[in-house]
């Protein structure tokens, strides 16, 4: 009995370091969990902006062909909002393509292409696409971040315990990315 009161204060002071590793552990992951649905917000308010140009592109090319203004109508019967990252990823680089497609149309018209219009919109766009690739990035840091502590030792004990599981990153082709010849000596 003795050695027990001897040992009282050490087995105190473990399950006191035990209990606010687990509580800050806990907390860690809450707190990375909502940057991650915070950068989420970022990326949506950033394609949304994007959607509300493309009325002003189909205006913009409207007179130039009936192919052009099919094309972009698809493009906004495309917009989509919720899913899963990896379905929302898939719905947004089909639109990213269309309006690549969009972009190089008018490339075979120079008046539109000369119109300060549509060179105001494409500038818009140019800027909202670097908007989105931001937001895609502070995400993807936010998920690496969680992602990291849900698969390390030992905080992955914490992770099972309360069902925390990893979050998959946000790829997206954009509609201002351009290939890059291939050079071939």
């Amino acid at each position: 009995m003795e050695m027990v009161e001897e040992y009282t204060p050490l087995i105190l002071f473990v399950l006191l370091v035990a209990i606010l590793w687990l509580v800050g552990t806990y907390n860690n992951f809450i707190k990375r969990r909502n940057m991650i649905e915070e950068q989420w917000s970022g990326i949506d308010v950033a394609l949304r902006r994007r959607y509300n140009l493309i009325p002003n592109l189909i205006k913009a090319v409207k007179g130039y062909g009936k192919h052009e203004s099919e094309l972009l109508q698809q493009t906004t019967e495309q917009r989509v909002s919720g899913g899963d990252v990896d379905q929302r990823a898939a719905s947004e680089s089909e639109i990213s393509r269309s309006l690549n497609n969009l972009l190089a149309v008018a490339e075979q018209y120079p008046d539109l292409k000369a119109s300060n219009n549509f060179l105001a919109l494409q500038n818009s766009l140019n800027e909202i696409e670097k908007e989105v690739q931001e937001a895609r990035r502070r995400y993807n840091a936010a998920v690496r971040k969680f992602n990291t502590l849900v698969e390390s030792f030992p905080s992955n004990i914490m992770a099972r315990i309360f069902n925390f599981k990893t979050f998959h990153y946000f790829t997206l082709e954009l509609a201002t990315q351009r290939e890059l010849p291939e050079v071939d000596f």
